[in-house]
């Protein structure tokens, strides 16, 4: 990866993690639902970023329970090329008003490129950034952003960007 885009990404998610800690207490406060667990599925591309485009389907859970302002999740996708990724890491909602929920998380897994892109090792982390709409039935529709690399780990590290319609199923 180009250090400027490196940098760019870095600064982003710098950027993004201030402002979860800045309103995080906020976030404590406007939850008044007290959301339960979720089964979160998604379809959308994998590396929209670069030439090697393809669909991924996605299923995560996502616990109810807290430890300070971070939810646990653990999640599987696999890319239309047999590509496998399987994750564990923590998450936070970010409350905007009362129908909108913004969930930025971090996790690390396992990946497995099968006929697809090479992302330079087994060891890749996640990042994304989530927008949902909060339905009636405590359900959530929306849409996430996430990049995957290796953090240089690895000799290679080129990363990829996805692009995923998610429906949050709730678990009551």
């Amino acid at each position: 990866m180009r250090d400027g885009r490196r940098w760019a990404i870095v600064g982003l998610w710098a950027a993004a993690l201030a402002f979860c800690l800045a309103c995080g207490a906020r976030a404590q406060e406007t939850e008044s639902t007290g959301d339960p667990a979720f089964v979160a599925v998604g379809v959308g591309g994998f590396d929209v970023n670069d030439d090697q485009t393809t669909f991924q389907l996605r299923a995560e859970y996502r616990a109810e329970d807290r430890f300070l302002l971070f939810k646990p999740m653990a999640g599987a996708t696999i890319t239309g090329e047999l590509g496998l990724y399987g994750y564990a890491g923590v998450l936070i909602d970010l409350y905007l008003g009362r129908r909108w929920a913004l969930t930025p998380s971090f996790a690390a897994g396992a990946y497995d490129k099968g006929d697809g892109k090479d992302l330079g090792g087994t060891l890749q982390f996640r990042s994304a950034i989530e927008l949902t709409y909060r339905m009636d039935g405590r359900g959530r529709i929306g849409l996430a952003f996430d990049h995957i690399s290796n953090a240089g780990i690895y000799d290679r590290n080129p990363g990829t960007e996805s692009l995923v319609f998610v429906y949050a199923i709730p678990l009551n």
